[in-house]
């Protein structure tokens, strides 16, 4: 945590020495976001807007166009047509691709120098000025997203306050989180364990 070299870790090339695949990226990034929709938008059809039950003026012998309701599509007030209903956007989206997309992620952030693993990212207290002090000793510069195995609740509340800072587990790593925060942490047990999940 004081930023020195402890030791060399070996991490397999196949998950941290990908090559660079922007497309597949761009796919994973679209579906993680498609999937985060709410979709609860919803506009008001001709059934559904209040009143409308009486018919304005008779069919015939009026001079005026024929009108059932008022709260046809044409009226002012009236229903909309093919308005948004609440749907899903999420798409059904392959493992292997998800996981080839972080592969690419990762070994790029490492080929960049924008990886860090450590031996681990354990805090005596849950203190928001303490992680800071890591981050600086670490020589974390911009926003970082911290990674550890899932427990380690002091680093999940100390991170809470950092507005450039994220601490996430190993078992919920998405591209976007990924892509977003400039520096990946790993402890060396994430890194383990990533390396495990991500292996093709």
């Amino acid at each position: 945590l004081q930023g020195k070299e402890v030791r060399d870790l070996d991490l397999p090339d196949e998950v941290f020495g990908a090559p660079l695949k922007d497309h597949l990226i761009y796919e994973a990034v679209l579906a993680y976001r498609a999937a985060g929709r709410r979709g609860t938008h919803a506009t008001k059809n001709r059934s559904d807007v209040r009143g409308g039950g009486k018919k304005p003026w008779r069919q015939k012998k009026t001079g005026r166009s024929r009108h059932g309701s008022i709260r046809s599509p044409i009226w002012r007030g009236g229903g909309t047509v093919f308005g948004p209903q609440p749907h899903t956007y999420d798409f059904a989206f392959p493992r292997g691709k998800r996981h080839g997309a972080l592969r690419s992620a990762l070994s790029a952030k490492l080929r960049d120098g924008k990886l860090l693993v450590v031996d681990s990212l354990t805090l005596g207290e849950p203190r928001t000025r303490e992680l800071a002090k890591v981050m600086l000793g670490l020589g974390v510069k911009g926003s970082a997203l911290l990674v550890d195995e899932p427990g380690n609740r002091h680093l999940e509340l100390s991170a809470r306050n950092l507005p450039r800072v994220k601490a996430t587990l190993s078992t919920a790593l998405n591209i976007v989180d990924v892509l977003e925060y400039d520096t990946v942490v790993l402890t060396e047990a994430a890194a383990g364990r990533v390396a495990e999940v991500l292996k093709p």
